[in-house]
């Protein structure tokens, strides 16, 4: 793993990006009124909201979601709306009860998107995870490859989300089972089969999908694979790869999408999209991409178990020590050590060295 960094210093980092390619800071209210998230449910991440009745009277709720509140706050009047944020959200985990606070950075690019921005987007996805782990892949898709293959074989829109879980699973077997069930011809689910064991470079993968009788709809959303990739190309090097069990939400997200991972966390900490169906309900012109960093999946990197509590304890029993005891904690402390000072040994803690300021002496 990497070195290991604070949430604060992932923080300061991501700011310092996304404000380098013109993002403007956004503040979210810690609550909204009720009716914004009520309204909007189908397109939240968690459908359970903890509401609270405010002192006038208007029933609000604690933001299970940043999105919402920056589109509803999105000028018509400027053609791309750019921000980023830092807050957090109140949602029910997918594998526990109870609400959670769950602190998340991310950005929104909304307006008029077209290929630059969502390319933007996509690399500073990558770019944020390289920010916080130098080993990290972003693994991006494109639902309209599916969902091209199922509109040709005349699977209902309702019924579509079924064939996107299996396939996000990544269950060859499963998906073929489900193909039969809805007597799919033989090539769509030869394409849907495929889709599942294709991963790896945006090139590489892009080649195979060139191999495939895939029907005219599907086609337009890899042509527009690949003018992303050309533009990712432009940006620099980054670890980008094609995956098509990236399907997340498929009421919520349109076109690309895709998931962040970095090494020594099993769960995706990043992960994003286009949006439009969102921007288009809420009466706003344009479409939307974007994204959020999930630091509740980092804190593996900043709470890992530790040897010592700390490095070094400096015991300097008299305060006329303490200039020496001063110096001599700021030298550990430009080592790159922990230090603790204090009168005496302090008790019930585990540290590796005892330096005694006074008479000098150093035990181990």
């Amino acid at each position: 793993m990497n070195t290991t960094v604070s949430e604060d210093q992932i923080r300061s980092r991501l700011i310092l990006l996304y404000q380098s390619y013109g993002y403007l800071p956004y503040k979210v209210n810690k609550f909204e009124e009720y009716d914004l998230y009520a309204q909007y449910k189908n397109f939240l991440a968690c459908k359970q909201i903890l509401t609270f009745s405010d002192t006038d009277g208007r029933l609000m709720a604690l933001k299970p979601d940043v999105t919402l509140s920056v589109i509803k706050s999105a000028s018509d009047r400027c053609p791309v709306h750019k921000v980023f944020y830092n807050e957090n959200v109140y949602r029910v985990p997918e594998d526990g009860d109870g609400f959670s606070e769950i602190p998340q950075t991310g950005l929104e690019c909304i307006g008029e998107i077209g290929l630059y921005e969502s390319a933007e987007v996509v690399m500073l996805a990558a770019r944020s995870l390289e920010s916080i782990h130098s080993s990290y892949v972003l693994n991006l898709s494109h639902i309209g490859v599916v969902s091209g293959i199922l509109n040709q074989a005349g699977i209902r829109p309702e019924d579509q989300p079924e064939f996107f879980a299996v396939l996000g699973a990544k269950n060859g077997p499963a998906l073929t089972d489900l193909c039969r069930r809805f007597d799919m011809e033989s090539q769509a689910v030869s394409n849907l089969v495929m889709l599942t064991e294709l991963y790896g470079p945006t090139e590489e993968v892009l080649a195979q999908l060139n191999a495939l009788p895939l029907p005219e709809e599907s086609r337009c959303a890899v042509e527009e694979l690949k003018e992303l990739d050309a533009l990712l190309k432009a940006f620099g090097p980054s670890r980008i790869h094609l995956d098509f069990s990236v399907v997340d939400d498929i009421e919520y997200y349109n076109g690309i999408v895709f998931a962040g991972f970095i090494e020594g966390i099993s769960s995706s900490v990043l992960s994003g999209g286009k949006y439009d169906r969102l921007v288009s309900r809420m009466n706003r012109s344009g479409g939307a991409v974007g994204f959020a960093v999930y630091f509740n999946t980092l804190e593996p990197l900043w709470f890992t178990e530790k040897e010592f509590d700390f490095d070094v304890v400096l015991v300097c029993p008299s305060e006329s020590d303490l200039p020496l005891a001063i110096r001599e904690a700021n030298r550990c402390i430009a080592a790159g050590e922990t230090v603790r000072v204090q009168c005496s040994e302090p008790k019930g803690f585990s540290f590796r060295t005892r330096y005694d300021v006074r008479n000098g002496a150093v035990e181990s």
